[in-house]
């Protein structure tokens, strides 16, 4: 062991649940962050849609998201929000439609404001779309891009100034916790803190084992993205697209569209790889909504996205080692939810 530190809480994980937590915590604390990556946000992170809607997930999520919006659409140091207007369009066949009308309702009554659309008012909005499978929809005029790399830079620039340490190729090899302190070992450190706080993402489980922690059952499911080259290419301003029934989405990146079979695969914990049969599940169910010919899959990603049995994130101390402190289980809405979720996480710290 070359180096030894100490901390009053230390941060398994650097992605963008262990980098705002970070952020939030390091004005009050003594505050480690450790990644077993050369890079910060490799994973998950750094493989999202990017979307900020306040229309997406359960109810508990969709409040975090609006929780977070002042944090995301504020300037700060003369820097632009990191959110930019996008929308969402829900679609839903005839055959859908209590679906969709059971989301307006639920939206309405949370104040997010969302326009119901008949198929000719849809088709205006997206002309490639089929009528039969757009036969009514759901606008969300207020969903966002997410400026990602610049939102988890902005949180781990922000921890750095208020004294907080980030330590990259940093594999957790194990924990212990003795004397009310964990000791927690990597190749060529150690490391001591009063609280441990598990952001590990996909090795949230992992993680908690090597602490003696009993895993939650938070189970890594695997993404995949294809990037298109379309004839023609999409419109700059167009919505993304995703069905009622959460079947597949579409948006546009610049001049290519990225399309997604909204698959959620169960993976073991790693860096994950797309699979063809999903991109071509994605390929068959948008050839199934839209008149629009692709003219190549210029290339295809995936990530894992984690989460606990109810599908909610877990935030807060283990009930049997009150030193150990969750923070995973975000599902695909770590990016979105951030803000609000690391106060909050803070909060209970």
């Amino acid at each position: 062991m070359s180096a030894q530190h100490d901390f009053d809480v230390l941060v398994i994980g650097a992605g963008i649940a262990g980098a705002s937590l970070a952020h939030s915590l390091a004005p009050h604390a003594r505050v480690g962050l450790l990644e077993r990556e050369a890079l910060p946000g490799m994973h998950s992170t750094g493989r999202s849609a990017a979307m900020f809607m306040e229309s997406y997930g359960p109810a508990q999520v969709r409040a975090l998201t609006r929780a977070s919006r002042a944090f995301l659409a504020a300037s700060v140091n003369g820097e632009p929000p990191l959110i930019s207007p996008r929308g969402a369009l829900f679609i839903a066949s005839a055959a859908q439609a209590d679906a969709l009308q059971a989301l307006h309702e639920q939206l309405r009554g949370e104040g997010t404001r969302v326009r119901r659309l008949d198929a000719a008012a849809a088709l205006a909005c997206v002309p490639v779309l089929h009528e039969r499978a757009a036969a009514q929809a759901l606008l969300d005029e207020d969903s966002c891009d997410i400026d990602v790399d610049r939102l988890h830079q902005r949180f781990l620039r922000g921890a750095r100034q208020h004294g907080a340490q980030l330590v990259v190729n940093a594999d957790v090899t194990a924990i212990a916790f003795a004397n009310d302190h964990w000791c927690i070992s990597t190749p060529t450190q150690r490391f001591n803190a009063r609280v441990l706080v598990n952001a590990a993402g996909a090795w949230a489980d992992a993680v908690a084992g090597l602490a003696g922690a009993a895993p939650l059952g938070i189970a890594p499911k695997r993404r995949t993205v294809a990037q298109l080259r379309t004839d023609p290419a999409p419109p700059r301003d167009l919505p993304l697209v995703l069905d009622i029934n959460e079947s597949f989405y579409f948006k546009p990146d610049g001049t290519r569209l990225w399309l997604s079979p909204h698959d959620e695969e169960p993976s073991d914990p790693c860096d994950a790889a797309p699979e063809e049969l999903a991109v071509a599940e994605a390929i068959d169910r948008f050839a199934g909504v839209v008149d629009w010919r692709i003219a190549a899959v210029e290339r295809r990603w995936a990530g894992l996205r984690s989460f606990a049995p109810d599908r909610l994130p877990v935030y807060g101390f283990d009930t049997a080692e009150p030193a150990f402190f969750w923070f995973a289980g975000q599902g695909g809405f770590g990016i979105q939810t951030a803000p609000a979720a690391a106060r909050l996480g803070a909060q209970l710290l």
